[in-house]
């Protein structure tokens, strides 16, 4: 999970842009032309989703999914990644090497092929032309508009003996020709690019990159891509130990990725379950393995690319692996003939299962490229699963026994779940209010501009009730730790009173029946105090959305307050700085100030005034957006912080300490 501003949707680059003149005309001289990458640098926001950490973060995605492409087309097997010094990153394979003669086609004919490629918006070898079957990056915008983001870009092409070179200045402006600068080292081919970001188009949050979300990245290719070498060194002076240099390289792939999202879990079994079928042009490839946990982990993928919504495939292998699964426990007699069916979210409690898909032409559902649509792949996965889960499940017997007890029991906690969900809807219906008791609402019914704020203790949210604007901002007050979902089933789950004011609360449901539709608050936002117990606070909440309310994240509802740390004065206006790094920057700003730095206390301690001021006023506040960018990851770290392996969660927390203010949760 992440935190980052709200990003603006990715869409198709503007041809036009209209000015209406200041009378109000609007004729053909309100009309301009963006050429070239200009309409990159006018709206970045279409291209890589925002111009904070997450967007800048993209430009490396954008560079490294055209080697992985090569990876996939088995014409690479090493990519090196390399954050400079000087703030660059280089980004090399030692594929075939994008073409280096001249262009033959329309008006950028004559032109060096690796100009079109690094100038032109829609210029690739993916579009049919023959140079790949299967690719990630279908939209062919890649690398240029990193070149248009970059206030420094250098292509170098080794090819045919020699190496290639061409640089590009601010805004992809090429300079000069492509030259030949020697020959390329040991009969080397390949690409490298070395770009560094424009700082004045990600002037928010600035262009330092940060290591771990880096690696993350690059671990998730190696494990999609079996076999494919990619190394990561980070050069810069104040980079970790765990961070300077590290290496990726997976024989068994995916399968191989299961074990590590399951390594912070105790796995039902030790084996991990693999099949792959190719069918035309078509591969499919599938892992899994069961854990003790609560909750399933299905993460798929097509040519390299995360569909956090899932789509066909998934689709194909949810219905099979029902049908196979209830087919298996019938013929061995571990369901009888008077039982019901077990149901697929009873089969799938505790599954980590990894699907990659590699097809040509793939159809996304929207330009996010997060749910797949291709219809054809939904009976492919079908059949495959079908026939291969079955053979499976037969040449495991104990292994299937142990998926079938777990899914019974997983049955009977769902039976006693939606009894206790019936005995909660029944006694709100006799109370004749649906809504918790320690709920002060807002006078708003329209969702969207709602705000619920969840706040840590109740003197704290005493104050928070005096703060805010009873308008559109409703408190509600959680007592102690809320609970830690991780290590509980549903059934338990719902008989916390904490869980079932949050629920009520929410009014959308909670589990499979969670419905985003029904949501009451536009704005779930976490208020919790800036110390350990209250990233603890934060980190149990985030779980709890995460695995029992999902959408709320994917549909950017959930946001984290930013209480500040410090206070000081200027003249007789008071300043309130969010952290030390805050502190730091108003003072590199502020040389000679010489008022003091008072270390603000809890929320409960903060006058009712002073916490609606900085932490509630629409107009002054700072909220973090909690977004899913891998899901996989997302599942990981929630599993690592909120699970029973204390090693591990020290290791996690120590490794990560450098980036704390990037922290996702």
């Amino acid at each position: 999970m992440a935190q980052q501003a709200v990003p603006q949707p990715p869409g198709e680059p503007p041809k036009q842009s209209v000015r209406t003149g200041r009378d109000g005309s609007y004729g053909a001289e309100n009309i301009d032309v963006l050429e070239g990458l200009e309409a990159v640098r006018r709206r970045p926001g279409m291209y890589i989703g925002s111009t904070g950490l997450t967007g800048l973060h993209h430009l490396i995605r954008e560079v490294v999914d055209n080697s992985v492409d090569e990876a996939m087309a088995g014409y690479c097997d090493r990519i090196d990644v390399t954050l400079l010094a000087d703030g660059g990153c280089r980004v090399a394979d030692n594929g075939r090497g994008i073409p280096v003669e001249p262009y033959t086609k329309g008006r950028h004919k004559g032109k060096s092929t690796i100009e079109v490629i690094m100038t032109v918006l829609h210029a690739g070898g993916k579009f049919g032309g023959g140079g790949y079957k299967v690719s990630g990056g279908l939209h062919g915008v890649g690398v240029s508009v990193v070149n248009a983001l970059s206030s420094r870009l250098i292509a170098e092409v080794d090819k045919n003996g020699q190496r290639h070179r061409l640089e590009f200045v601010k805004g992809g402006k090429p300079v000069g020709k492509v030259q030949v600068v020697g020959p390329a080292p040991r009969g080397r081919t390949g690409t490298t690019v070395t770009f560094w970001p424009d700082a004045e188009v990600f002037a928010s949050e600035g262009v330092d990159f940060r290591a771990h979300t880096v690696i993350e990245r690059l671990q998730t290719y190696a494990f999609l891509n079996k076999g494919l070498e990619i190394r990561f060194k980070d050069e810069r002076p104040a980079t970790t130990p765990e961070h300077r240099e590290v290496t990726f390289k997976y024989a068994g792939g995916i399968a191989d990725f299961v074990r590590h999202l399951n390594a912070s879990k105790e796995p039902l079994f030790s084996r991990v379950g693999h099949y792959e079928v190719t069918d035309g042009d078509s591969h499919l490839e599938i892992a899994f393995q069961w854990n003790t946990a609560y909750y399933e982990g299905i993460h798929s993928y097509v040519n390299g690319i995360e569909t956090t919504e899932g789509g066909t495939h998934e689709e194909g292998f949810r219905k099979a692996l029902t049908n196979v699964v209830n087919r298996y426990a019938r013929a061995k007699g571990l369901l009888k003939e008077k039982d019901d069916n077990l149901a697929g979210e009873d089969i799938r409690e505790g599954l980590t299962c990894i699907i990659a898909v590699k097809i040509q032409e793939p159809q996304f559902e929207g330009q996010t490229k997060s749910k797949l649509g291709t219809i054809s792949v939904r009976s492919m996965v079908e059949r495959a699963t079908n026939d291969k889960l079955a053979e499976w499940l037969e040449e495991h017997p104990a292994e299937a026994n142990k998926i079938v007890k777990k899914a019974v029991e997983a049955f009977r906690a769902r039976v006693a779940a939606k009894s206790a969900r019936d005995a909660t809807r029944r006694k709100s219906a006799l109370e004749g209010a649906g809504l918790p008791g320690k709920l002060t609402d807002c006078r708003t019914k329209n969702a969207a501009d709602a705000e619920l704020f969840i706040v840590e203790g109740d003197s704290a949210g005493g104050s928070a009730i005096r703060a805010r604007n009873p308008e559109n901002q409703a408190i509600l007050p959680i007592r102690g730790k809320f609970l830690n979902v991780e290590r509980a089933r549903i059934d338990k789950m719902l008989k916390n009173l904490e869980v079932q004011a949050m629920i009520s609360a929410i009014g959308a449901g909670v589990g499979e029946e969670f419905d985003a539709s029904k949501i009451r608050y536009g704005k779930i936002i976490i208020l919790a105090d800036a110390d350990v117990d209250g990233s603890h606070i934060r980190t149990l909440l985030l779980t709890f959305f995460f695995r029992q309310m999902r959408p709320l994240i994917e549909g950017g509802h959930v946001y984290v307050a930013q209480p500040p740390l410090y206070s000081t004065v200027v003249g007789k206006e008071p300043v309130y700085l969010k952290d030390d790094m805050a502190k730091q920057a108003f003072l590199a700003q502020h040389p000679n100030h010489k008022a003091d730095f008072g270390r603000l206390k809890g929320l409960g301690e903060m006058d009712f005034d002073e916490l609606g001021l900085t932490t509630m006023d629409a107009a002054r506040r700072t909220l973090l957006q909690v977004t899913i960018e891998q899901a996989a990851l997302a599942d990981e770290v929630c599993s690592i912080l909120m699970g029973d392996d204390v090693d591990l969660r020290k290791h996690f927390i120590v490794t990560n300490a450098k980036d704390v203010r990037f922290l996702d949760i």
